[in-house]
């Protein structure tokens, strides 16, 4: 497994060796130690989600307030996704920027978002599966949203906004210089 800061340099991706033959493959898909080495803190992840997405399906960009916010560890068991996180730790020197991959059933990549990150993704193919790990349960309390337009952090998505089916909860996000960031 080789971890890879992103160029907001918290964010980690994640690329498995994958060992493989005519039968199928194996890879060892979490670490504790080693991710725990490389971020530098201990991370206890205690809920995992599962969501199936039709291709164009946007979700995001949520994030959950102190004190439950949420680390997470993103992967796709089938299809593929842009997976998008946006700094909005207000203290950084990167708040407001984001980092994107593609995840995939093929290229099995994974993505681990800290604190203070939003998280959305985009379904590229049809029936697209992802998992994710989480640090902190949900709670609806403590649950936010930003837009995944807003033109302050300027996600380049690939595909036409009219194409994208998203919740009308995600439709209605405010732009980050208007989201609760605090909880106040």
């Amino acid at each position: 497994m080789k971890m890879i800061r992103s160029k907001l340099a918290d964010v980690v991706i994640i690329e498995l060796d994958i060992h493989g033959d005519e039968r199928g493959y194996f890879a060892e898909t979490f670490r504790k130690d080693k991710l725990e080495t490389f971020i530098g803190y201990e991370m206890n992840f205690v809920q995992e989600n599962q969501s199936k997405s039709s291709i164009g399906v946007l979700r995001g960009l949520h994030y959950q307030l102190p004190p439950a916010e949420q680390c997470k560890l993103v992967s796709v068991i089938k299809g593929k996704i842009l997976d998008v996180a946006v700094d909005i730790r207000k203290e950084s020197p990167d708040f407001g920027k984001y980092v994107s991959c593609i995840l995939s059933e093929e290229n099995k990549t994974q993505i681990f978002i800290p604190f203070g990150f939003a998280h959305g993704f985009l379904a590229l193919e049809e029936g697209t599966i992802i998992s994710y790990k989480v640090n902190n349960y949900y709670s609806p309390a403590h649950e936010r949203g930003i837009a995944f337009d807003d033109p302050a952090i300027g996600i380049s998505w690939p595909m036409e906004t009219h194409l994208l089916q998203l919740s009308d909860k995600d439709k209605k996000q405010p732009l980050l210089k208007n989201a609760d960031l605090s909880g106040e």
